[in-house]
C-alpha cells in the first residue's frame, strides 16, 4: 500500500480522526472508505473492537500503523483514523440549500454541516475562498455529517446563482430588512439561506439580493457566531416550511 501523507488540500483522500468519527465515516459512506488505521495499543478498547468488526463486514482493510497515525494526527493520543476518498457533491435543483459565503473557520463549517443534517437540509453550497471541506478538523466537527450532506463548491456567488436561479435567496445580515419569523413564514420554495464570513459577514450588496433577513437579538452583543445564527435560521425556515414537526406546547 502507498505511504500515507499528512493531510493536504491537494490530496485525493482525507482522514476521519478518532474512533467515533471513523465509525461515522464508515456508516455514512462505506464505498468511499479505503482503509482503517489503528494504534497497536487500542485493539482491546470496546469502541475500536466495534470499529474493526464494522470494517470487516464492509471489507475495509484494517492496519496497525502507530507511526502513520502520529504523523497524520500530529498528536500521540489518536487511536484510529479512517482514510476516505474525496468527492464533490451535487446539489438538488428542487431542495432547499444553505449557502456558506467565504467561511474560513473549519469548526464553524463542520458544525453547520451537522446542523443542516439534523434539520433535514441535505444540500450546501460553499463559496470560495472557503475553509477546506475535507480538512480533518471539518470532518471531526461535523461528526461524519459532511459525508451525508451534498456539498458543492462555487468560485463566487454569481456562479451559484447561475446554476440555481430558481432558488429564492435569503441573505442573513445584521441590517436585514425583515425579521426572521416574518421572513420564514413568507418564504418561497425552494429557498437558499445565505450566511457570511465569521469576521465580515455578507458584503453590503447582498442587501439587494432576494429578501435580507435579520435575527432579532439583544444589544448586549454585536453579533451571533455564524454557526449559531445558521442553526437558528435553518430551524425557523424548516419549521415554517413544514419540513420539521412543530414542537409540542409547553405544559402550563
Amino acid at each position: 500500500m502507498p505511504k500515507l501523507e499528512a493531510y493536504d488540500r491537494d490530496l485525493p483522500y482525507s482522514y476521519a480522526l478518532g474512533v467515533y468519527p471513523a465509525l461515522e465515516c464508515l456508516r455514512a459512506a462505506p464505498e468511499r472508505c479505503r482503509r482503517l488505521l489503528i494504534h497497536s495499543g487500542a485493539r482491546k478498547g470496546e469502541g475500536v473492537a466495534t470499529l474493526i468488526e464494522a470494517c470487516e463486514r464492509a471489507k475495509v482493510r484494517v492496519e496497525e500503523a502507530d507511526r502513520a497515525l502520529e504523523r497524520i494526527a500530529r498528536k500521540e493520543n489518536c487511536y484510529a483514523a479512517m482514510v476516505f476518498q474525496k468527492r464533490e457533491g451535487a446539489l438538488d435543483a428542487h431542495s432547499p440549500h444553505v449557502v456558506l459565503h467565504r467561511l474560513s473557520d473549519s469548526g464553524n463549517v463542520g458544525s453547520i454541516l451537522r446542523t443542516c443534517l439534523g434539520l433535514s437540509i441535505g444540500h450546501v453550497a460553499l463559496i470560495r475562498p472557503t475553509a477546506d471541506l475535507y480538512d480533518p478538523h471539518v470532518v471531526r466537527a461535523s461528526m461524519g455529517a459532511m459525508l451525508r450532506v451534498q456539498a458543492a463548491h462555487f468560485d463566487d456567488f454569481a456562479a451559484y446563482r447561475a446554476a440555481y436561479p430558481a432558488h429564492a435567496p435569503y441573505p442573513f445580515m445584521l441590517t436585514g430588512s425583515r425579521p426572521l419569523r416574518e421572513a420564514a413564514c413568507g418564504a418561497r420554495l425552494p429557498f437558499a439561506l445565505i450566511f457570511g464570513n465569521e469576521a465580515s459577514g455578507l458584503p453590503e450588496e447582498f442587501a439587494g439580493t432576494g429578501q435580507s433577513v435579520r435575527i432579532p437579538q439583544s444589544g448586549s452583543v454585536d453579533s451571533l457566531n455564524v454557526a449559531a445564527a445558521a442553526a437558528i435560521g435553518i430551524y425557523a425556515f424548516q419549521l415554517a416550511s413544514g419540513a420539521l414537526e412543530e414542537p409540542p406546547d409547553a405544559a402550563p
